[in-house]
């Protein structure tokens, strides 16, 4: 039978595939799906018929799902330029700034020894999977990644001889290039000479995908997500990937790092975004009264 995996809307979600998580794809598809039914000719609109279709979400979209479907008409404008039906993106320069996100809860955010902590080797359910989830720990921790950074990591995107490792863009991030830790490269090194080689069976895809299953397929953001919930037992903060990527890059920003710098290693493509990791005097001095002189109710 073969691979029996279907791109939804044909090049259009191959195209979205290529930086986008499975997830993230079929909501985006959706959006676009909506937007050309609005649109008869969505190549020949213009700026002000964009921005025209954004006053009509706000109506019934909360700001967050705004900005969604904005990243996803930018996707599909994307699609068009690089299949050379039209020249430029016209939706590029679209800033949603209404409904700023939820504010970044700094107080809650993992210390340097709570993020140590979960570097710490355990004793794993299947053995074959456990330096395979010393490395996910492991990139959350060291490189901040997302979830489907890590889903969409292939065995090219390692340079273990440089130590570095390519992370590709996707609609919210931009690509970057960062170095892995002395402690990586050796754990890297033996997954693929020693459990990459075991988990491989007639499911794995030829795309190369540096991180399977115990099937052989690739890993989803759905498995990486619940083997972060499996290391909640011990800690009495709630322990979430986005919450170490988060801790992660306001660590560098507390410890002096350039914020451009964070911002190339975030993957950041505003530096503003990089900048609400950022405690004012007040701030910090509010989160060390919370972490070591909470107040009793």
């Amino acid at each position: 039978m073969g691979n029996n995996k279907k791109v939804p809307f044909g090049d259009l979600g191959a195209y979205l595939q290529n930086e986008l998580s499975e997830g993230t794809v079929k909501n985006y598809l959706y959006e676009i799906e909506k937007f050309k039914k609005h649109y008869r000719n969505p190549e020949k609109i213009t700026y002000q018929n964009l921005m025209e279709y954004v006053e009509y979400l706000r109506k019934s979209y909360t700001p967050q799902s705004v900005k969604r479907t904005v990243y996803a008409i930018k996707k599909y404008y994307d699609y068009l330029v690089n299949n050379g039906k039209i020249k430029t993106n016209i939706a590029g320069n679209i800033r949603i700034k209404d409904g700023k996100e939820n504010p970044i809860q700094l107080q809650e955010l993992l210390t340097e020894k709570e993020l140590q902590k979960l570097l710490e080797p355990r004793k794993e359910r299947y053995p074959i999977l456990e330096k395979r989830n010393q490395i996910i720990i492991s990139l959350l921790v060291n490189q901040a990644l997302l979830v489907g950074d890590i889903e969409r990591l292939r065995i090219e995107d390692l340079d273990l001889k440089e130590a570095k490792i390519r992370i590709q863009k996707t609609g919210i991030t931009n690509e970057r290039i960062l170095e892995l830790k002395a402690e990586q490269i050796l754990l890297f090194y033996q997954y693929l000479q020693e459990e990459r080689a075991k988990l491989e069976t007639f499911r794995t895809e030829k795309g190369n995908y540096f991180l399977l299953g115990k099937l052989g397929t690739k890993i989803t953001s759905d498995d990486i997500n619940y083997l972060v919930s499996t290391y909640q037992k011990g800690f009495t903060k709630k322990i979430t990937s986005v919450k170490i990527r988060q801790s992660v890059i306001k660590l560098k920003l507390d410890q002096g790092e350039n914020l451009r710098k964070v911002q190339y290693f975030a993957g950041h493509k505003h530096a503003d975004t990089t900048e609400k990791y950022k405690e004012t005097g007040i701030d910090a001095l509010q989160t060390a009264i919370n972490q070591f002189h909470p107040l009793a109710f």
